[in-house]
């Protein structure tokens, strides 16, 4: 499913114009499709007292129409504008001839708004939608604030907005101070991208997807989607009846020191489950004997270790006559960070770029590059990096919650600067191509936070490319795979105590269900 910006949905909307589905048709059709939804969530609207919040622009027109169909349907309702501007609108008059009650949202207004709101079901909230560009104040900064006090007085109160709470950033997520987190968010042809981040997830409350009546193909240049069962499921390489190991590629692991062990084996145990055809293990000998212990699958390189126990700055060297043998490679996961093991990573990147091979860079993979000036030019657009944010920072100079407040942006940006496909992890993992492209996971599960489980979705993407996967669609089917595990794991277990080993089991149920 494709997701929009705000300028791409006004593109979209100037699109349908010219093709017949004037300003006028579209806010008939988005209007109804407004009261339709409203009326399905709630089961009936008879009877139901509902105010309108109604804004100077489209989003306001819209509300107006809904109201129309809600009043007509037998909803008691009522309609108070921020604006003035409305006076001449159409839509506006068609309702008070219904001899429904309009008031402005002045003093008196405001006035009547609090003494209506007591006794309301619903607020529908159509102020600003995705034309939020300034910081709410006045009226509809003093609105939102009652009706979010009489929600904590009266918790059967229902809020529902159109296209997105007002004061919510269509882009980002971020929320005004004064945003009312809405029961329902009924958005307009296409989800806005800000609905599907950590800042505006939590304020939509149920999110529905009305179709207006805009054809698809108008938004086919939209290059932000919605990771899907069907999508990946579409990605995902079938597997012959007459196939063997080598038909589903080598993938190895270059991971683990003296004190993170598990971070090898959880990768390596990712790119099996995956369905990889062998996985390889290149790391110190404690770490190999570690893994050997409890993954019989996995194969073994030593690594050179220096006078500390960690991989030695010439370790590169043991690989060099088994790299050729490898469709992909990941680095990183509890490599830790000596300095041999910097110089280590370093020379390794650089010796594996003209060899054409899918390359993961994970965690200390990460870590150990932060401070190599222009390292991403020592590889190509068959590289995936998956850094959680605070690893993000540290590659890009920015602070944690300069990451996370433009997570989208910022993942994009850095794909197209440096040439690699960016997995930034965390709520709704991006996954960003160096073409300018986005795919969003639809996933947000704290079970998946806790320590191991970023070292089994590096394990997944390199195991789905060496099976011939290229790098922007094994990480968009690694993403999708890991967090459904992840789901299944809460289910099971609910939102605390999973470990990263359990989701190891369910890897290979969810792309069995895929397929299925």
């Amino acid at each position: 499913m494709k997701i929009v910006t705000a300028a791409q949905m006004r593109e979209i909307d100037a699109r349908a114009s010219q093709e017949g589905l004037t300003p006028a048709v579209l806010m008939e059709k988005a209007g109804l499709a407004v009261a339709s939804e409203l009326r399905i969530w709630a089961g009936s609207v008879v009877g139901k007292r509902i105010l309108g919040l109604i804004g100077p622009g489209n989003n306001g027109g819209d509300g107006l129409v809904a109201l129309r169909y809600l009043h007509d349907w037998g909803a008691n309702v009522m309609a108070y504008l921020v604006s003035g501007k409305r006076r001449d609108d159409s839509n506006l008059e068609i309702l008070t001839s219904r001899r429904v009650r309009v008031e402005a949202l002045d003093s008196d207004g405001l006035n009547s708004f609090g003494q209506e709101l007591a006794g309301a079901d619903i607020v529908l909230d159509a102020v600003l939608g995705t034309g939020r560009n300034r910081p709410l104040t006045g009226a509809v900064k003093e609105a939102l604030e009652r009706v979010r006090v009489e929600r904590a007085r009266r918790k059967w109160l229902k809020v529902v907005a159109v296209d997105l709470p007002s004061g919510m950033d269509a882009d980002t997520g971020v929320t005004d101070p004064s945003t009312v987190s809405a029961d329902l968010t009924i958005s307009l042809h296409l989800p806005k991208l800000g609905a599907y981040t950590s800042h505006g997830f939590s304020r939509i409350g149920k999110l529905v997807v009305a179709d207006i009546g805009i054809p698809a193909g108008l938004s086919d240049d939209v290059n932000n989607e919605l990771i899907t069962a069907n999508m990946v499921s579409s990605i995902l390489p079938n597997r012959p009846a007459d196939s063997n190991k080598g038909t589903f590629g080598r993938a190895m692991v270059v991971a683990g020191s003296v004190n993170y062990a598990g971070a090898a084996s959880l990768a390596c145990l990712g790119a099996a489950r995956s369905g990889s055809g062998l996985v390889t293990l290149a790391s110190v000998p404690s770490v190999l004997a570690a893994v050997a212990a409890h993954s019989m699958e996995v194969t073994h390189i030593p690594l050179s270790v220096d006078d500390t126990g960690s991989v030695s700055g010439e370790a590169w060297k043991d690989l060099i006559e088994w790299l050729p043998n490898y469709r992909s490679l990941l680095i990183g996961p509890g490599l830790g960070q000596s300095e041999g093991t910097r110089d280590f990573v370093r020379s390794l990147i650089g010796v594996v770029k003209p060899l054409g091979k899918g390359v993961v860079l994970d965690a200390d993979g990460l870590n150990n590059l932060a401070g190599v000036e222009g390292w991403w030019e020592y590889r190509d657009g068959q590289t995936v990096i998956t850094p959680h944010p605070g690893e993000m920072a540290r590659l890009t100079g920015l602070s944690v919650p300069e990451v996370q407040v433009d997570r989208l942006r910022i993942a994009s940006r850095i794909a197209q600067e440096w040439g690699v496909v960016v997995v930034l992890k965390g709520a709704f993992t991006v996954v960003a191509s160096p073409e300018g492209n986005l795919r969003i996971s639809p996933f947000a599960n704290p079970a998946l936070a806790t320590a191991g489980t970023g070292d089994v979705l590096s394990g997944i993407i390199v195991g789905l490319m060496a099976q011939g996967l290229g790098a922007f669609d094994a990480a968009t089917c690694g993403v999708y795979i890991h967090a459904a595990a992840g789901e299944m794991l809460r289910e099971e277990m609910g939102e605390a105590g999973g470990l990263a080993s359990d989701l190891l089991s369910s890897i290979p149920q969810v792309m069995k269900s895929l397929k299925e």
